[in-house]
């Protein structure tokens, strides 16, 4: 089945005792067994549920994985991924990532004895390098990446991590497997926020991790249910619906971002446009190469730093001042103090996350009325 079938479809039949089309919300903790250890396939609903099952069903047939595993968010699926790893471990990571990942991966690094190398993401040499140095138990990147929108060669990178036996993990929540599947470039395991594209509506927290290999599936199952960083049935079920119109949405996302983007970069206001689309963007063949569409999401650097870049955002009417992005309305939010404030500044600078940078979470309204809304706002800048 093509994409746009198997969302609706794929690992989610009809209920077999009703005929429900939509995957009943099994509201229900514990569940009855006809004798010690003998029970239908479910026992406490920490370690499984039946809504929450088809979910990671269906996670594991868009990725093209062997098991998917839902989580409360996308950090609760971090921090069960980072269980797996011993004390002392080493991590070769991309520089530009969600602050909240690294702000994890910094509490591992002081706690546990982590060590992470950050090396551009964009720049497979760089892994290469950091690879030949010293071993590494996981190579972690985000394509595109938060906030900068840099594009990583997955199957550069995931061919390095193979050679290096390193785990490669890749965070496809700003693309979502409607425009990408990291398993087919060669990834490991591939970790979502399900709160933003999957969910699509701003209304849960959840996130995800969906395994290339059944045995590491099993492995991650078990910490699924030790850590127990698990979603609700509800959320479960919010997921699903919105996985359902994933296809369809993702379009429309594409389209504005190319509008707004394009709206963006004609301004003499801004700086640079940080959009794969853009036929300037760095990595704009390789986007064209390893992904069916470049996304919804864009980061822009406006003249005058953080004052201007304040004034713009009062002055937005369409697009709503929030963090988190995927949803179905369109949102922007200023990096350095909102998502990612918990990164150094000196870090922060040292990627390109600069005080006048802007992040542009593009949603699915008429593309003329979220350029008309830029375009005004610019005027304030």
């Amino acid at each position: 089945m093509r994409f746009d079938t198997r969302v609706i479809h794929a690992a989610q039949p009809p209920d077999e005792l009703t005929g429900a089309v939509n995957t009943p919300i099994y509201l229900s903790s514990t569940f009855a067994q006809s004798a010690p250890n003998q029970n239908k396939g479910y026992v406490y609903g920490r370690t499984s549920n039946p809504t929450r099952t088809v979910l990671e069903r269906v996670l594991a047939d868009l990725e093209g994985g062997r098991r998917g595993l839902a989580f409360s968010s996308g950090l609760g699926a971090l921090t069960t991924l980072l269980e797996d790893l011993p004390s002392g471990s080493r991590i070769v990571a991309g520089s530009d990532l969600y602050g909240g990942t690294r702000r994890l991966f910094e509490h591992h690094r002081t706690q546990f004895g982590l060590t992470v190398d950050y090396v551009a993401t964009s720049e497979t040499d760089a892994f290469a390098r950091a690879l030949d140095a010293a071993p590494a138990e996981m190579v972690y990147v985000e394509s595109p990446t938060n906030p900068l929108i840099g594009i990583c060669d997955l199957a550069r990178v995931g061919e390095l991590a193979r050679r290096h036996r390193a785990r490669f993990v890749v965070d496809n929540t700003f693309a979502s497997p409607a425009l990408q599947r990291p398993i087919e470039h060669g990834a490991g395991v591939v970790l979502h926020s399900t709160t933003k594209y999957l969910g699509g509506h701003s209304d849960i927290l959840g996130g995800a991790l969906v395994a290339r290999r059944r045995a590491t599936g099993e492995r991650l199952a078990w910490l699924q249910n030790a850590v127990g960083a698990i979603p609700s049935p509800v959320d479960s079920f919010l997921v699903l619906r919105g996985i359902r119109t994933l296809g369809v949405r993702m379009r429309r996302h594409c389209e504005g971002a190319q509008a707004v983007a394009e709206a963006l970069a004609s301004s003499g206001k801004v700086l640079r446009v940080h959009y794969p689309g853009l036929k300037d963007h760095p990595q704009h063949k390789l986007a064209r190469k390893q992904m069916d569409g470049f996304g919804g999401m864009l980061s822009a650097e406006v003249r005058g730093g953080a004052s201007a870049a304040g004034r713009l955002l009062r002055r937005l009417r369409v697009f709503t001042l929030a963090e988190s992005l995927g949803g179905v309305e369109s949102l922007a939010e200023h990096p350095a103090s909102m998502t990612h404030s918990s990164v150094p500044k000196a870090a922060r600078e040292a990627v390109g996350i600069t005080d006048g940078l802007l992040r542009f979470s593009v949603g699915i309204e008429d593309p003329a009325d979220l350029v008309d809304d830029v375009v005004r706002s610019l005027r304030s800048v």
